[in-house]
């Protein structure tokens, strides 16, 4: 059966293309379109239907771009309300591509209107099933997200329709399917993804916490709520794009396309209260950056990372970026719904200097050097608390980068301290956005808690982050 799975790692997020007999489906398609246009014109295969699994939080789908440059069909799973046309398929209703069948089982509990897909082949077998965030390789989709929108839909709600949805309409299935989930470790729709992203469901009857035999109701609920952190603050924005609409690519890829000399650069930051995004390696930030820009870069979790730390999508951005990645910066951006990039400084921090204006940088050490200071250091560790209790310097505390804001009164202002995250390009965004605050105290240990590793710095004894609630 042609089946592929397209996967983006630095949202750990998949989509499907199926192609046969001429007619091809993209599920869960990303915001940049090209590339599925393209593979269904390698095959000389006409795009017939665009089938989403639910409205994404941590992503901006690109069914509208999509459906308009190919006329292909957008399908949602019963309950959903686009403000746009939409096929809105009604529970177990039957889809044809070429001469396989696409079956939509309406399974709410991620959200409301979550919907996974069987796809069976011409022969009429069922051969595996696009779960969305209903069922990953190893967990299953939080139930937290719908009440940012809907106040009566609590995670509590959600969590009782998800237990229902699984047993029955998932576990029924045959074991011998293949589940084809929307995301794989790294996602924050889910809190314990496996690096896998396909297995068989009989495998998951067996494996996964959520699926096992005989657990009541109350169980699944704890175990599926018990560790949950809050979403990013993009998510619930991310949500209303894919369901409102949103500007074409294209044009917001045009309204970028705005090269800045060092002089303009400055007047539109300063006219506009643009952040300023250096998206360069953490090396290259250190080593030099303008004053006030924020770090993160792109070989990173770029995009999540930004969603979860600007938290405005709206928020107008001038670009830092690598000589030629300004359109994937752009692009990248885009895929968490932050549309509004004003321009990027033309030449980079070279003309920046050229033209005489002022370059800061951060102070950093190596960890063999802070391996001689450590122990009358005040340290902040910035990695997410599952890592941290897990692992860490005994002296330590904990405040993850992701929840920055909600720790500002624990961190100091005037005493010197050192901050470290797992290998050195979370903690220079954690002390950018603190430097661009006024303070200007800190040290960061380069590569993190895997340098941290080759001293002699003792660690508190590691617990398997598994074992952990």
């Amino acid at each position: 059966m042609k089946i592929e799975q397209i996967y983006t790692g630095c949202i750990a997020h998949a989509a499907y293309y199926i192609e046969n007999n001429g007619e091809a489906a993209i599920f869960d398609p990303l915001r940049e379109v090209q590339p599925y246009i393209e593979r269904a014109f390698k095959d000389n295969a006409k795009i017939k239907y665009i089938f989403e699994t639910h409205f994404h939080a941590d992503f901006v789908s690109g069914h509208l771009d999509l459906a308009q440059k190919t006329g292909a069909k957008i399908v949602y799973g019963p309950t959903a309300k686009p403000n746009f046309e939409a096929i809105i398929a009604e529970d177990n209703q039957e889809f044809k591509v070429g001469n396989y069948t696409i079956k939509a089982i309406h399974t709410p509990g991620h959200t409301l209107e979550s919907t996974c897909y069987l796809i069976s082949d011409e022969n009429g077998k069922n051969h595996g099933i696009i779960t969305g965030d209903t069922l990953f390789i190893g967990d299953v989709g939080r139930p937290d997200l719908a009440q940012k929108i809907v106040k009566e839909l609590t995670q509590e709600v959600l969590a009782e329709h998800l237990f229902h949805s699984l047993r029955n309409k998932i576990m029924p299935l045959s074991d011998d399917l293949i589940v084809y989930p929307n995301h794989g470790a790294g996602s924050a729709c889910g809190k314990n993804m496996s690096k896998e992203t396909t297995d068989t469901l009989g495998n998951q009857k067996k494996t996964n916490y959520a699926l096992r035999a005989n657990m009541t109701l109350e169980e699944f609920k704890t175990e599926l709520l018990d560790g949950l952190l809050p979403p990013p603050a993009y998510f619930p924005q991310n949500v209303l794009m894919n369901i409102q609409g949103y500007e074409s690519l294209d044009s917001v890829k045009e309204k970028a396309n705005n090269p800045l000399t060092p002089a303009a650069f400055e007047t539109i930051a300063n006219q506009t209260e643009a952040v300023i995004l250096d998206v360069r390696n953490e090396y290259d930030y250190i080593n030099e950056h303008i004053p006030n820009s924020i770090f993160i870069g792109l070989h990173g979790q770029f995009a999540p990372w930004v969603g979860a730390l600007i938290r405005d999508v709206k928020q107008p951005i001038l670009l830092i970026a690598p000589e030629g990645k300004e359109e994937e910066t752009v692009t990248r951006l885009s895929r968490v719904g932050f549309d509004n990039t004003i321009g990027y400084l033309e030449g980079g921090i070279d003309a920046w200097k050229k033209a005489g204006y002022e370059i800061d940088s951060i102070n950093s050490t190596t960890p063999e050097e802070f391996a001689k200071v450590y122990q009358n250091a005040k340290i902040i560790d910035a990695r997410k608390p599952g890592e941290f209790t897990a692992e860490h310097i005994e002296t330590a505390t904990n405040i993850p980068l992701d929840y920055i804001n909600e720790y500002l009164a624990e961190i100091p202002k005037n005493e010197p301290f050192y901050v470290h995250c797992a290998g050195g390009y979370r903690s220079v965004i954690w002390a950018s956005i603190m430097k661009s605050r006024g303070y200007h105290n800190m040290i960061n240990v380069e590569k993190g808690i895997a340098g941290i590793k080759s001293t002699t710095i003792p660690l508190t004894n590691y617990v398997c982050p598994s074992t952990l609630k």
